[in-house]
């Protein structure tokens, strides 16, 4: 009688559980990230991103030429960058979180390409002597991006933005002498506002 052989070799081991259960425990919080809300936002760093705006709106009102008050915007712009990534950075190591994880991704991927565009008609504005028209475009392409963004963020945050196209409506329909008076309210006022609102319930 022929000996019975085993389908299978012995050699062959099934799968340890464990190995099942990495990859389960992997998916699940890959899954959950996708679908988790950006919680880094700054609070505190919104409020002194807003109280630097409200500095540059003062000396922006001393300036004698166009040029001048624009530099002093430009020059509060990348200081406000700044203090807005350096914010960010600590407020997730501080609750261990991944700075470029999936939602943070979508809300830079969503919040960036309006300030890109902002940036390009801020030149051409310039170039077209329509220097007025700065403020309101300013912030109505701001609050364009915290919206998008902010939809990938906590609910406070796209409130945030729609304040900020309203002032960058009343800044087109007003006199372009209350432009930086605009400016200082939204990247001020609003900042300093929505930033302790943050910091209070969303924690820094």
């Amino acid at each position: 009688m022929a000996p019975v052989r085993p389908i299978r070799k012995g050699s062959e081991e099934p799968l340890a559980m464990h190995s099942h259960a990495i990859d389960n425990l992997r998916y699940i919080r890959e899954t959950m990230e996708r679908a988790g809300s950006f919680t880094a936002v700054p609070g505190w760093g919104g409020v002194t991103m807003g109280i630097t705006a409200v500095a540059a709106a003062v000396v922006a009102e001393w300036q004698v030429s166009p040029k001048q008050w624009l530099a002093t915007w430009l020059v509060e712009g990348a200081v406000a960058i700044a203090i807005g990534v350096i914010a960010m950075q600590q407020k997730a190591r501080a609750a261990g979180l991944e700075l470029w994880s999936a939602p943070a991704r979508k809300f830079a991927f969503s919040f960036v390409p309006p300030v890109f565009a902002g940036a390009a008609l801020t030149f051409a504005l310039w170039k077209a002597g329509l220097v007025h028209l700065i403020p309101g475009a300013w912030l109505l392409l701001y609050g364009t991006g915290v919206i998008t963004g902010g939809a990938f963020s906590v609910r406070v945050v796209p409130i945030m933005g729609a304040g900020f196209l309203g002032l960058g409506a009343m800044a087109l329909l007003t006199p372009p002498a209350f432009g930086n008076f605009w400016l200082g309210t939204g990247f001020g006022g609003l900042h300093i506002i929505f930033g302790v609102m943050i910091a209070r319930k969303y924690g820094g």
